[in-house]
């Protein structure tokens, strides 16, 4: 029988209680890696519930704390990186090289993420106006949640997580039920870094969980990479209930080529912009123009 993925609740690594399953499958072999969980309602109000409480605690970390947990996890992404891109590989069907692009990507994000004492640095102005001065402070905000898709199972997961938390936020990450393994051992390796109890929690499903997600009051922002009219969706419907949202969708992108181009860069270039990924990017070439 195929393993069940389990979902991260409260610090702790747990089996769902869900009888919805979802297969994991590896595009190559059509081989059965997993089954994935829908996850409950009661699971879902746990995490969250244990999300907020950590907050109260993660917020007054000192900054300098925080940077520190972030370069020991980029240590431990970097003596992982071939295994990582090994589980993408298998779960997502991409080639080895490919597969370590998409971890090394994530990798710079957390080196970001490690710097996070400049980017939380507010400003101050004195004499805006007789006798005002202006100060502005950056603050967490709370409970975050990430809800990624399948063709980047370890860049985009690291897009979000590490900087919301590093800000002193704590996170709820629900990634694509396609390739959810990649996700797992990310957060793995951020428990094994020292990140505390309740800071990161994962969860897994579909459209329920999402929505469920959304719609719950003590989500304070979303992040969502994927398809335009799941974008749409979540950025309604996130806004309607007056979270903060960005919500990346797809795009329609060109590529321009001059008279003086050189001709051999420019078609290797081309077929690697617009295939590349098997053209499953949102920045992917699709519409190529000669002048």
């Amino acid at each position: 029988m195929s393993k069940i993925v389990l979902q991260l609740i409260d610090g702790q690594w747990r089996e769902s209680h869900s009888k919805e399953l979802i297969e994991v499958t590896d595009p190559a072999t059509q081989q059965v890696l997993a089954l994935a969980p829908k996850a409950t309602h009661e699971e879902i109000e746990m995490a969250i519930a244990s999300a907020k409480l950590a907050f109260l605690s993660w917020r007054e970390v000192p900054v300098s704390e925080r940077a520190r947990l972030m370069l020991r996890y980029q240590h431990l992404l970097k003596e992982h990186h071939d295994e990582l891109a090994e589980i993408l590989a298998q779960e997502t069907g991409k080639t080895f090289a490919d597969a370590k692009g998409d971890v090394w990507r994530g990798i710079e994000v957390v080196e970001q993420a490690a710097n996070i004492a400049s980017l939380m640095m507010g400003e101050t102005v004195e004499n805006v106006a007789r006798g005002i001065d202006t100060a502005s402070w950056i603050q967490p905000l709370g409970v975050c949640t990430g809800i990624t898709p399948f063709n980047f199972p370890a860049m985009i997961p690291l897009w979000m997580f590490p900087l919301a938390i590093a800000a002193g936020n704590t996170f709820i990450l629900k990634p694509s039920e396609q390739d959810p393994l990649t996700p797992n051992r990310l957060a793995e390796l951020f428990i094994e870094a020292g990140a505390p109890k309740g800071v990161l929690q994962v969860l897994h499903g579909g459209r329920e969980q999402v929505d469920t997600l959304l719609t719950h009051p003590d989500i304070r922002a979303i992040s969502f990479v994927g398809s335009v009219p799941v974008g749409q969706h979540i950025y309604r419907t996130g806004t309607a209930h007056l979270k903060r949202v960005q919500a990346f969708a797809g795009a329609k992108n060109h590529m321009v080529i001059m008279p003086d181009a050189n001709k051999e860069q420019v078609l290797s270039n081309l077929v690697g912009a617009s295939c590349g990924a098997a053209g499953q990017r949102c920045m992917a070439i699709s519409v190529a123009v000669f002048v």
